[in-house]
């Protein structure tokens, strides 16, 4: 088994269900990075904060946010965030469930959303039913998806997901993605866990994604990432 580089989530598969980062993930990340294998932090958080997370991990391989809506590495596009769609069918889907909502949207919406480029994300304090009925009648409904990462509910644009922009980063930096060990948690991940040759779920995954993976940790969180780094990477 050759492993190229390592794709990981961060809520629910490095972190716990306190978004708590383990320590143990940490230790088996940086075990990898010093082997020479880059960790890209493949998530649907903003920009900053994977940045933020991928530094203080020690990770080198970049950063895929916002569920596929942006990229980012240090050293290309002139240390540049880029930004892979534009987000004309988010914002009027925005419009849309302004009327729809009501109050409603700005008391569940995001507080990140100020931050967001390409997509828009609402607290899971607002059903995932709520959300969809009030954009049954949206004039663009078939340009957009609808995550529920776990801790938040997203929309996007159908052009790009975690796979699509994984797969463009991994390509501009020559990893082929049959080498590539892709670990994550939940609905959002099975785009990019798709996309690449060893598909790792951890423990407290869902059902979903266990089914798609080639393997499924014992251990749940970032101690099933250690487990998944230690066996197939180290």
């Amino acid at each position: 088994m050759t492993i190229e580089a390592i794709a990981v989530d961060i809520d629910g598969t490095i972190t716990d269900e306190k978004r708590r980062i383990c320590i143990s993930a940490i230790e088996s990340l940086r075990k990898a990075e010093a082997k020479g294998i880059p960790t890209i932090i493949v998530t649907g958080n903003v920009v900053n904060y994977a940045y933020a997370t991928e530094v203080l991990i020690g990770c080198s391989g970049g950063l895929v946010a916002e569920n596929g809506g942006v990229v980012f590495k240090e050293g290309e596009n002139n240390d540049a965030v880029e930004t892979l769609v534009e987000r004309a069918f988010v914002t009027s889907a925005e419009k849309h469930l302004k009327e729809k909502l009501g109050d409603k949207f700005d008391k569940h919406a995001s507080h990140d959303n100020i931050y967001r480029l390409t997509e828009t994300v609402f607290y899971k304090t607002l059903s995932e039913k709520e959300l969809k009925d009030a954009l049954k009648d949206f004039e663009f409904l078939d340009e957009i998806e609808i995550y529920d990462s776990g801790f938040a509910l997203h929309i996007t644009d159908k052009r790009v997901n975690k796979g699509t922009s994984l797969k463009y980063l991994c390509e501009r930096n020559g990893i082929n993605m049959e080498n590539v060990m892709a670990i994550g948690d939940g609905h959002n991940d099975e785009d990019f866990l798709k996309q690449v040759g060893y598909r790792i779920a951890v423990g407290n995954a869902e059902d979903k994604l266990k089914e798609i993976s080639t393997y499924t940790c014992k251990n749940t969180f970032g101690d099933g990432v250690a487990e998944a780094i230690e066996k197939f990477a180290l």
